[in-house]
């Protein structure tokens, strides 16, 4: 399955893709719980590539500004002892700021966001070009549903609260 071109929007993809990246494992490491995860960025509609230079980053946010830009962060877990695989989609929306063009030019300076969806990390300066985060997990933003995963954990027997692994 080809991965979606920037522009066009495929959220089933999000949940079809993660599940394709762990079943490369099995034969490799019988007998262990594999993990795939991936995230696209929509914006206006349409997905938001990595932006890979200081211009393209400063493109996306200068048109994310002011807007709800929705992540869809797509994972799957995979029991390689008994074949199970779960997957899901956890949608996160991100409200951007009405930024300055010197706040975002000024951000993407600093923190070179140039590998990441959407043009920021919100684990670092990112957090201040928002005005508010909505979603069940804020880990989805980073790229990893960590709710979800403990989730589909436990129904593998896994928690990670009672040490059984």
């Amino acid at each position: 399955m080809k991965r979606p071109s920037p522009g066009k929007t495929r959220r089933k993809w999000y949940s079809v893709w993660p599940s394709r990246k762990p079943r490369r494992w099995p034969s490799v490491i019988p007998g262990i719980m594999i993990i795939g995860a991936d995230q696209c960025c929509v914006l206006d509609g349409q997905i938001a590539g990595k932006p890979l230079t200081e211009a393209n980053a400063i493109a996306q946010l200068t048109r994310a500004r002011g807007k709800a830009v929705t992540f869809y962060t797509g994972l799957a877990l995979l029991n390689s002892a008994s074949g199970r695989l779960q997957a899901c989609t956890e949608p996160f929306v991100v409200h951007f700021r009405a930024l300055e063009d010197a706040e975002i030019a000024g951000y993407v300076h600093l923190e070179q966001p140039l590998h990441c969806a959407g043009s920021f990390q919100c684990e670092g300066l990112g957090i201040a070009l928002f005005e508010a985060l909505e979603g069940r997990d804020p880990n989805t933003l980073i790229g990893l549903p960590l709710l979800a995963l403990a989730d589909m954990l436990r129904r593998e027997g896994v928690n990670p609260l009672r040490g059984n692994r």
